[in-house]
Parts: C-alpha cells; sequence; structure tokens
C-alpha cells in the first residue's frame, strides 16, 4: 500500500484535521507501543500499519 493511500483511508475515517493528531498522539499496542507515525518512521508498512489501526479502532471490515 502506497502512503498515499494510508492516509486517503486514515483521512476517509477519522476526518481531514483528526488523522493525523490520531496518529501523532494515540499509542496502540498493535504497533509494539508506537504511534502510526513513530511505527511508519521505523520502517513498518504502511498495510501493517492500517491493519492495525483497523483493529484498534473497529475499522468496519469494509472500509479495510
Amino acid at each position: 500500500m502506497r502512503l498515499t493511500v494510508f492516509w486517503q483511508r486514515m483521512a476517509d475515517h477519522f476526518g481531514e484535521v483528526y488523522a493525523d493528531t490520531f496518529a501523532r498522539d494515540h499509542v496502540m499496542a498493535e504497533l509494539g507501543g508506537r504511534t502510526v507515525h513513530q511505527a511508519l518512521e521505523a520502517g513498518w508498512e504502511a498495510k501493517d500499519v492500517w491493519r492495525a489501526v483497523c483493529t484498534a479502532v473497529n475499522v468496519p471490515h469494509d472500509k479495510r
């Protein structure tokens, strides 16, 4: 998954403004105690980060 697709999905789910706030501030166990930004900077694949977000916040299966 390209980062542009990842960020579009984040914006679609959380809204344009809150997507970045969530990605910067929300520490997730699914990402090993990292935020979305930290996981991406650490080299996690965008698709794996998106899957973790989906699990953490119960994104509906049709939006995954």
